[in-house]
Protein backbone atom coordinates (compact mmCIF):
# COMPACT_ATOMS: atom_id res chain seq x y z
CA UNK A 1 0.00 0.00 0.00
CA UNK A 2 2.83 2.40 0.87
CA UNK A 3 4.49 1.71 -2.49
CA UNK A 4 1.24 2.45 -4.31
CA UNK A 5 0.85 5.72 -2.38
CA UNK A 6 4.41 6.78 -3.24
CA UNK A 7 3.84 5.88 -6.88
CA UNK A 8 0.68 8.00 -6.98
CA UNK A 9 2.59 10.95 -5.48
CA UNK A 10 5.35 10.53 -8.06
CA UNK A 11 2.89 10.38 -10.95
CA UNK A 12 1.07 13.44 -9.61
CA UNK A 13 4.32 15.35 -9.33
CA UNK A 14 5.29 14.40 -12.90
CA UNK A 15 1.85 15.43 -14.14
CA UNK A 16 2.09 18.85 -12.48
CA UNK A 17 5.58 19.38 -13.88
CA UNK A 18 4.30 18.53 -17.33
CA UNK A 19 1.65 21.22 -17.00
CA UNK A 20 4.36 23.79 -16.32
CA UNK A 21 5.73 24.66 -19.75
CA UNK A 22 7.97 27.46 -18.48
CA UNK A 23 11.48 27.37 -19.89
CA UNK A 24 14.31 27.48 -17.38
CA UNK A 25 17.28 29.45 -18.79
CA UNK A 26 20.64 27.63 -18.71
CA UNK A 27 22.23 27.87 -15.28
CA UNK A 28 25.54 29.68 -15.13
CA UNK A 29 28.93 28.02 -14.93
CA UNK A 30 32.44 29.35 -14.36
CA UNK A 31 33.60 31.45 -17.27
CA UNK A 32 30.13 32.72 -18.15
CA UNK A 33 29.43 36.44 -18.45
CA UNK A 34 26.93 38.51 -16.45
CA UNK A 35 25.77 41.91 -17.71
CA UNK A 36 25.05 44.66 -15.18
CA UNK A 37 22.88 47.61 -16.20
CA UNK A 38 20.28 50.05 -14.92
CA UNK A 39 16.67 49.74 -16.06
CA UNK A 40 15.35 52.48 -13.80
CA UNK A 41 17.06 54.77 -11.29
CA UNK A 42 20.54 56.13 -12.00
CA UNK A 43 23.61 54.56 -10.44
CA UNK A 44 27.38 55.10 -10.55
CA UNK A 45 30.14 52.49 -10.56
CA UNK A 46 31.20 52.81 -6.92
CA UNK A 47 28.17 51.05 -5.33
CA UNK A 48 28.47 48.24 -7.88
CA UNK A 49 32.02 47.24 -6.95
CA UNK A 50 30.99 44.69 -4.26
CA UNK A 51 28.69 42.97 -6.78
CA UNK A 52 31.41 42.88 -9.44
CA UNK A 53 33.88 41.46 -6.92
CA UNK A 54 31.34 38.82 -5.86
CA UNK A 55 30.69 37.62 -9.40
CA UNK A 56 34.40 37.45 -10.18
CA UNK A 57 34.99 35.43 -6.99
CA UNK A 58 32.60 32.85 -8.43
CA UNK A 59 34.59 32.65 -11.65
CA UNK A 60 32.21 34.78 -13.70
CA UNK A 61 33.02 37.58 -16.11
CA UNK A 62 31.27 40.95 -15.92
CA UNK A 63 30.16 43.44 -18.57
CA UNK A 64 28.97 46.87 -17.42
CA UNK A 65 26.14 48.44 -19.38
CA UNK A 66 26.21 51.89 -20.92
CA UNK A 67 23.45 53.05 -18.57
CA UNK A 68 25.72 52.90 -15.53
CA UNK A 69 26.80 56.47 -14.89
CA UNK A 70 24.12 58.10 -17.06
CA UNK A 71 22.14 60.90 -15.42
CA UNK A 72 18.65 61.90 -16.52
CA UNK A 73 17.21 63.40 -13.32
CA UNK A 74 16.20 60.29 -11.34
CA UNK A 75 16.72 57.92 -14.25
CA UNK A 76 19.79 56.18 -15.68
CA UNK A 77 19.48 57.93 -19.02
CA UNK A 78 16.53 58.47 -21.31
CA UNK A 79 14.02 55.67 -21.87
CA UNK A 80 15.54 54.85 -25.27
CA UNK A 81 19.02 54.64 -23.74
CA UNK A 82 17.95 52.20 -21.03
CA UNK A 83 15.96 50.15 -23.55
CA UNK A 84 18.88 50.08 -26.02
CA UNK A 85 21.31 48.99 -23.30
CA UNK A 86 18.98 46.22 -22.20
CA UNK A 87 18.24 45.14 -25.78
CA UNK A 88 21.91 44.81 -26.63
CA UNK A 89 22.52 42.57 -23.62
CA UNK A 90 19.33 40.66 -24.31
CA UNK A 91 20.48 39.85 -27.86
CA UNK A 92 24.14 39.21 -27.01
CA UNK A 93 24.61 35.41 -26.89
CA UNK A 94 27.79 35.70 -24.82
CA UNK A 95 25.89 37.30 -21.92
CA UNK A 96 24.19 34.55 -19.90
CA UNK A 97 22.46 36.69 -17.26
CA UNK A 98 21.39 40.32 -16.91
CA UNK A 99 21.56 41.63 -13.35
CA UNK A 100 19.76 44.84 -12.46
CA UNK A 101 22.00 47.41 -10.78
CA UNK A 102 19.16 48.82 -8.67
CA UNK A 103 15.43 49.41 -8.59
CA UNK A 104 13.57 52.65 -8.06
CA UNK A 105 11.15 53.49 -10.84
CA UNK A 106 11.43 53.52 -14.62
CA UNK A 107 11.44 49.96 -16.00
CA UNK A 108 7.82 50.31 -17.10
CA UNK A 109 8.85 53.29 -19.22
CA UNK A 110 11.14 51.13 -21.39
CA UNK A 111 9.45 47.72 -21.43
CA UNK A 112 7.39 48.35 -24.58
CA UNK A 113 10.53 49.31 -26.52
CA UNK A 114 12.03 45.84 -26.07
CA UNK A 115 12.00 43.03 -28.62
CA UNK A 116 12.13 39.60 -26.95
CA UNK A 117 12.32 37.59 -30.21
CA UNK A 118 15.93 36.43 -29.77
CA UNK A 119 15.48 36.09 -26.01
CA UNK A 120 12.63 33.61 -26.53
CA UNK A 121 14.88 31.55 -28.79
CA UNK A 122 17.82 31.71 -26.38
CA UNK A 123 16.61 32.55 -22.83
CA UNK A 124 18.96 33.92 -20.20
CA UNK A 125 18.51 34.83 -16.55
CA UNK A 126 16.98 38.22 -15.77
CA UNK A 127 17.85 39.02 -12.15
CA UNK A 128 16.61 41.64 -9.70
CA UNK A 129 13.66 42.71 -7.60
CA UNK A 130 11.47 45.72 -6.77
CA UNK A 131 10.96 47.72 -10.02
CA UNK A 132 12.29 44.71 -11.97
CA UNK A 133 8.90 43.13 -11.18
CA UNK A 134 7.80 44.64 -14.50
CA UNK A 135 10.29 42.38 -16.28
CA UNK A 136 9.48 39.36 -14.12
CA UNK A 137 5.80 39.66 -14.94
CA UNK A 138 6.25 40.50 -18.61
CA UNK A 139 8.66 37.62 -19.18
CA UNK A 140 6.39 35.19 -17.31
CA UNK A 141 3.93 35.75 -20.15
CA UNK A 142 6.67 34.45 -22.47
CA UNK A 143 6.82 31.25 -20.37
CA UNK A 144 10.42 31.87 -19.31
CA UNK A 145 11.67 31.77 -15.72
CA UNK A 146 13.38 34.73 -14.02
CA UNK A 147 15.22 35.20 -10.73
CA UNK A 148 13.77 37.48 -8.04
CA UNK A 149 16.89 38.24 -6.01
CA UNK A 150 19.15 40.92 -4.62
CA UNK A 151 20.13 43.84 -6.86
CA UNK A 152 23.77 44.72 -7.43
CA UNK A 153 23.72 47.58 -4.93
CA UNK A 154 22.29 45.19 -2.30
CA UNK A 155 25.43 43.04 -2.12
CA UNK A 156 27.33 45.26 0.34
CA UNK A 157 24.62 44.94 3.00
CA UNK A 158 23.02 41.60 2.13
CA UNK A 159 23.10 38.70 4.59
CA UNK A 160 25.28 35.68 3.78
CA UNK A 161 22.05 33.68 3.39
CA UNK A 162 20.72 36.09 0.76
CA UNK A 163 23.98 35.99 -1.19
CA UNK A 164 24.16 32.19 -1.02
CA UNK A 165 20.57 31.88 -2.25
CA UNK A 166 21.46 34.19 -5.17
CA UNK A 167 24.44 31.96 -5.98
CA UNK A 168 22.26 28.87 -5.90
CA UNK A 169 19.66 30.61 -8.04
CA UNK A 170 22.02 31.40 -10.91
CA UNK A 171 24.11 28.23 -10.67
CA UNK A 172 21.19 25.83 -10.31
CA UNK A 173 21.57 24.85 -6.66
CA UNK A 174 18.65 23.48 -4.68
CA UNK A 175 16.50 26.22 -3.16
CA UNK A 176 14.53 25.31 -0.05
CA UNK A 177 13.40 27.50 2.82
CA UNK A 178 12.03 26.80 6.28
CA UNK A 179 10.17 29.79 7.73
CA UNK A 180 9.18 30.31 11.39
CA UNK A 181 5.48 30.24 12.23
CA UNK A 182 3.49 33.47 12.12
CA UNK A 183 0.18 34.14 13.83
CA UNK A 184 -1.49 35.07 10.52
CA UNK A 185 -0.34 31.98 8.62
CA UNK A 186 -3.01 29.71 7.12
CA UNK A 187 -2.09 26.05 7.13
CA UNK A 188 -2.25 23.89 4.04
CA UNK A 189 -0.15 22.50 1.24
CA UNK A 190 -0.10 23.46 -2.42
CA UNK A 191 2.06 23.08 -5.48
CA UNK A 192 2.14 25.60 -8.28
CA UNK A 193 4.18 27.96 -10.39
CA UNK A 194 5.61 30.86 -8.37
CA UNK A 195 5.10 34.42 -9.63
CA UNK A 196 4.69 37.91 -8.21
CA UNK A 197 7.02 40.58 -6.86
CA UNK A 198 6.57 44.13 -5.66
CA UNK A 199 2.95 44.88 -4.77
CA UNK A 200 3.04 48.49 -6.02
CA UNK A 201 4.41 47.40 -9.39
CA UNK A 202 1.95 44.52 -9.75
CA UNK A 203 -0.85 46.98 -8.99
CA UNK A 204 0.46 49.45 -11.57
CA UNK A 205 0.57 46.98 -14.49
CA UNK A 206 -2.90 45.45 -14.05
CA UNK A 207 -4.66 45.55 -17.41
CA UNK A 208 -1.42 45.96 -19.40
CA UNK A 209 0.37 43.43 -21.61
CA UNK A 210 2.86 42.96 -18.78
CA UNK A 211 0.25 41.61 -16.35
CA UNK A 212 0.80 37.90 -15.77
CA UNK A 213 -1.86 35.22 -15.46
CA UNK A 214 -2.08 34.17 -11.80
CA UNK A 215 -4.69 31.45 -12.12
CA UNK A 216 -3.52 28.25 -10.47
CA UNK A 217 -0.23 29.78 -9.33
CA UNK A 218 1.38 30.72 -6.02
CA UNK A 219 1.78 34.47 -5.63
CA UNK A 220 4.55 36.28 -3.75
CA UNK A 221 4.23 39.95 -2.74
CA UNK A 222 6.44 42.48 -0.92
CA UNK A 223 6.66 46.26 -0.67
CA UNK A 224 8.50 49.24 0.78
CA UNK A 225 7.81 52.78 1.95
CA UNK A 226 4.09 52.95 1.22
CA UNK A 227 1.29 54.59 3.15
CA UNK A 228 -0.77 51.97 4.91
CA UNK A 229 -3.96 53.03 3.19
CA UNK A 230 -2.12 52.57 -0.13
CA UNK A 231 -1.43 48.96 0.88
CA UNK A 232 -5.13 48.50 1.54
CA UNK A 233 -6.06 50.12 -1.78
CA UNK A 234 -3.63 47.96 -3.76
CA UNK A 235 -4.65 44.78 -1.99
CA UNK A 236 -8.32 45.57 -2.62
CA UNK A 237 -7.53 46.06 -6.31
CA UNK A 238 -5.86 42.66 -6.51
CA UNK A 239 -8.74 41.19 -4.55
CA UNK A 240 -11.35 42.66 -6.91
CA UNK A 241 -9.36 41.38 -9.89
CA UNK A 242 -9.61 37.85 -8.45
CA UNK A 243 -5.88 37.43 -7.87
CA UNK A 244 -6.41 35.67 -4.55
CA UNK A 245 -9.54 33.80 -5.59
CA UNK A 246 -7.65 32.04 -8.37
CA UNK A 247 -4.26 31.32 -6.78
CA UNK A 248 -3.20 28.15 -4.97
CA UNK A 249 -1.23 29.91 -2.24
CA UNK A 250 0.18 33.24 -1.08
CA UNK A 251 3.64 34.15 0.23
CA UNK A 252 4.08 37.56 1.88
CA UNK A 253 7.60 38.91 2.07
CA UNK A 254 8.93 42.06 3.67
CA UNK A 255 6.50 44.93 4.20
CA UNK A 256 9.17 47.43 5.11
CA UNK A 257 9.24 51.01 6.43
CA UNK A 258 5.54 51.66 6.01
CA UNK A 259 4.11 55.12 6.65
CA UNK A 260 0.87 56.38 8.15
CA UNK A 261 -1.21 59.56 8.06
CA UNK A 262 -1.83 61.97 10.91
CA UNK A 263 -5.08 60.08 11.43
CA UNK A 264 -3.83 56.47 11.73
CA UNK A 265 -5.16 53.82 9.40
CA UNK A 266 -5.46 51.54 12.41
CA UNK A 267 -3.78 48.42 11.04
CA UNK A 268 -0.24 47.60 9.99
CA UNK A 269 0.57 46.14 6.56
CA UNK A 270 0.42 42.50 7.63
CA UNK A 271 -2.92 43.05 9.37
CA UNK A 272 -4.30 44.63 6.19
CA UNK A 273 -3.17 41.67 4.09
CA UNK A 274 -4.43 39.16 6.62
CA UNK A 275 -7.87 40.78 6.74
CA UNK A 276 -8.26 40.76 2.95
CA UNK A 277 -7.03 37.17 2.45
CA UNK A 278 -8.40 35.46 5.57
CA UNK A 279 -11.46 33.95 3.86
CA UNK A 280 -9.45 31.98 1.32
CA UNK A 281 -8.92 28.31 2.05
CA UNK A 282 -5.38 28.19 0.70
CA UNK A 283 -1.96 28.07 2.42
CA UNK A 284 -0.65 31.54 3.28
CA UNK A 285 2.86 32.22 4.58
CA UNK A 286 3.69 35.56 6.24
CA UNK A 287 7.13 37.11 6.83
CA UNK A 288 9.04 35.28 4.14
CA UNK A 289 12.59 36.71 3.99
CA UNK A 290 12.49 38.44 0.61
CA UNK A 291 11.99 42.01 -0.48
CA UNK A 292 13.49 45.31 0.66
CA UNK A 293 15.37 43.72 3.53
CA UNK A 294 18.98 42.64 4.04
CA UNK A 295 17.96 38.99 4.07
CA UNK A 296 16.45 39.04 0.57
CA UNK A 297 16.36 35.36 -0.40
CA UNK A 298 16.23 34.31 -4.05
CA UNK A 299 13.01 33.07 -5.65
CA UNK A 300 12.77 31.51 -9.10
CA UNK A 301 9.66 32.93 -10.72
CA UNK A 302 8.08 30.56 -13.23
CA UNK A 303 9.30 27.44 -11.47
CA UNK A 304 7.11 24.96 -9.61
CA UNK A 305 7.22 25.26 -5.84
CA UNK A 306 5.64 23.34 -2.99
CA UNK A 307 4.27 25.57 -0.24
CA UNK A 308 3.70 23.61 2.97
CA UNK A 309 2.36 25.74 5.84
CA UNK A 310 1.96 24.04 9.21
CA UNK A 311 1.33 25.28 12.73
CA UNK A 312 5.02 24.97 13.57
CA UNK A 313 6.14 26.89 10.49
CA UNK A 314 6.28 26.87 6.70
CA UNK A 315 8.48 25.17 4.15
CA UNK A 316 8.96 26.30 0.55
CA UNK A 317 10.67 23.91 -1.83
CA UNK A 318 11.52 24.47 -5.48
CA UNK A 319 10.77 21.29 -7.37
Amino acid sequence: MQRIFLLVLLLLSLFLQAQNSVKIPPYLKKGDTVGILATARKVDMAPLEPAIKLLKSWGLNVVIGKTVGLDNNQLAGADWQRATDFQQMLDNPSIKAIWSAKGGYGTVRMIDRLDFTKFKQRPKWIVGFSDVTVLHSHINNLDIATLHSIACISVANATPEAIESFRKGIFGGKLEYTIPAHAFNKTGKAQGELIGGNLSVLYSIIGSVSEADYKGKIIFIEDLDEYLYHIDRMMMNLERNNYFKNVKGIIIGGMTKMRDNDIPWGHDALEIIQDITKEYKIPICFNFPAGHIKDNRALVFGKLVTLDVRTEGAKITFD
